[in-house]
């Protein structure tokens, strides 16, 4: 089988942390064609590190479509480019792996789930939650019943406080309008807990702002001040129907927690993960026999987000022609859920989420 001739449209602080060291893995299956980035020097050096045969700077995607044979992009930009970015590469006609969220809007991510089927292009959305261990093992003892009926989850999307020590890069597009703790963190547990307990029905929510902006400590945007565009401190009630409620945090404004990032609450038992760390242990609880602690087969990654493996599930879709699990109707459902989420904070109601999985 013809290896996946692969690029990759944005070169940050993701791309450097989680994607660039961990694709070699793939070497038997992708061939890396070019990498683009906003900046030339980032271009050039991560080009260089990672053996792509092309760079091109200032985010000219266009050029690298048109001057090389690209089977696919895993587009890596910030979260206010992806709707255009993924519209862009899809009309070119390439099969597309996005960062979340998916698009800035739910109307936006419908649109472009209509043009990857139209075009019969495979769309596949981070987060990779549903294909990371710990929340497949989770999937499983539901399936068996081992903790029985769920009607209680509260779940855990955390950010930390800005500024961020040591961060390589400007974090401004986390904290302008179309970003935020909800897109950025609150994405994994609201894609755990919907890909475990189905879609949700209704929401009530509580979004504040904690901080009116603050200064980058260090780094290349080292005395810039990020003014806080949008509310860093979401609470969400959501109602899966037939008496199942899960709570939902997401935020910028919390240094620590020793609370599970999900917890289940069956019947019979309770699970709780961390969502994000694919190295570490679950821990069970079963009415009668106590807490056990599980620790699950590595995915090649040791610790951390196993971010590879969207990418992976991208080439895999490709080359069997799978409808993909990490799919765009799921990362609509979220996104409709988010939207659901601010308008309830804004009106002081409880709103109804139309879309399923």
């Amino acid at each position: 089988m013809n290896p996946i001739r692969l690029a990759l449209l944005g070169a940050g602080d993701v791309a450097q942390r989680d994607y660039l060291p961990e694709l070699h893995r793939l070497d038997d299956r992708v061939a890396r064609v070019a990498i683009c980035s906003l900046s030339p020097d980032r271009a050039r050096d991560m080009a260089q590190q990672y053996h792509f045969e092309h760079w091109y700077a200032d985010g000219d995607y266009g050029r690298m479509l048109y001057e090389n044979e690209i089977d696919a992009v895993a587009n890596l930009t910030p979260i206010q480019r992806h709707h255009d970015t993924n519209l862009g590469l899809l009309r070119a006609g390439k099969h597309v792996y996005s960062e979340k969220p998916l698009a800035g809007t739910a109307a936006e991510a419908r649109q472009l789930q209509q043009v990857a089927g139209e075009r019969g292009l495979t769309l596949v959305s981070a987060p990779c939650v549903m294909l990371w261990p710990q929340v497949k093992f989770a999937q499983d003892l539901l399936r068996q019943g081992e903790i029985g009926e769920v009607y209680s989850a509260r779940a855990y999307g955390q950010g930390g406080v800005p500024p961020w020590s040591g961060y390589p890069s400007d974090p401004s597009p986390f904290f302008a309008h179309g970003g935020g703790p909800a897109m950025d963190m609150g994405v994994y547990p609201l894609h755990a807990l919907t890909g475990l307990l189905g879609p949700v029905k209704r929401v009530t929510a509580m979004a504040s702002k904690a901080q009116a902006g603050f200064t980058v400590a260090d780094g290349p945007a080292a005395g810039k001040y990020v003014p806080m565009e949008v509310d860093d401190n979401w609470h969400m009630l959501l109602d899966f129907g037939n008496g199942r409620i899960a709570y939902v945090a997401a935020n910028n404004c919390v240094q620590d927690t020793r609370m599970p990032q999900l917890e289940l609450h069956g019947l019979k038992g309770t699970i709780a993960l961390n969502v994000i760390d694919v190295g570490a242990p679950v821990e069970v609880f079963r009415a009668g026999q106590g807490w056990e602690t599980v620790a699950l087969p590595q995915t090649g990654r040791a610790a951390g987000p196993d971010h590879l493996l969207g990418i992976e599930h991208l080439v895999d879709c490709i080359q069997t022609g799978r409808a993909p699990i990490l799919s765009a109707q799921h990362a609509i459902h979220v996104l409709d859920i988010l939207e659901a989420a601010a308008r309830s904070s804004a009106e002081g109601r409880t709103l109804p989420v139309e879309s399923s999985l």
